[in-house]
């Protein structure tokens, strides 16, 4: 990629949102600077994950900020405590669960405004989705539209009006389905990405957790093959 194109920093996971979110950046002709975090998560396969997509999607750059989440604890992905297993995608919704992580979101847009200040770049894109997902503060429209408004009042380039942040959410208004759809029209391939919240030792999913459940139910409404490694059959063996 050549260094003439505008920049984007794409948040990075190494799950299915945020790479599909990854391919319609670099479709809409950004040159990418992916960033992912290892922030003391007990799926820390999906920085790997990260890795594989960044080298396939030939970003300009992938960086990967150590940030230890676990000392603050708080949540089953970063603690001891228990992932919730099988359950309904209404109860999903219906509650927080223990899988949040303490301002996750804020946390990980905070570095990445810096580093798009660095880089003057105007666009931050993040995966975040208010339809398919657990219930996190953190994905929703109204603290995205917060957080942007922040962003222009909390840097250099955006007092001096050199640069205005907008925080570009693509995925946000799509059900998982259409994000695989869109994904596999760009030529996404998820069998690279990793959503588990509980992999096995050896980074299989368990086919349980929230995730796995409406990364399931997407691929099957969507009409595509799960490409994802399970555990024995159990994701395939409920009624998602």
């Amino acid at each position: 990629m050549t260094h003439s194109l505008k920049k984007a920093v794409v948040l990075s996971s190494g799950g299915l949102d945020s790479t599909t979110a990854m391919a319609i950046a670099r479709s809409e002709g950004f040159e990418i600077y992916s960033l992912s975090f290892d922030y003391g998560q007990r799926h820390a396969f999906e920085l790997t994950a990260a890795k594989k997509i960044a080298e396939r999607l030939q970003v300009a750059r992938h960086l990967v900020i150590a940030i230890d989440l676990h000392t603050i604890g708080g949540s089953a992905l970063t603690s001891d405590l228990e992932v919730p297993k099988s359950r309904t995608p209404e109860t999903m919704t219906s509650e927080i669960p223990i899988t949040y992580v303490p301002a996750r979101n804020t946390i990980f847009l905070s570095y990445a405004l810096a580093w798009a200040e660095v880089l003057e770049s105007s666009d931050i894109f993040i995966g975040v989705n208010a339809i398919d997902y657990s219930g996190y503060p953190d994905c929703r429209p109204e603290f995205i539209s917060a957080f942007e408004h922040m962003a222009n009042l909390a840097t250099k380039t955006g007092v001096e009006g050199k640069t205005r942040v907008h925080i570009r959410t693509p995925l946000l208004h799509l059900n998982k389905a259409q994000i695989i759809l869109e994904g596999t029209r760009l030529g996404v391939d998820y069998s690279m990405t990793h959503s588990c919240y509980d992999p096995s030792p050896e980074g299989l999913a368990c086919g349980q957790c929230d995730s796995c459940i409406l990364r399931h139910k997407g691929f099957m409404e969507a009409g595509i093959p799960d490409p994802t490694p399970y555990q024995g059959t159990a994701v395939r063996n409920q009624d998602v």
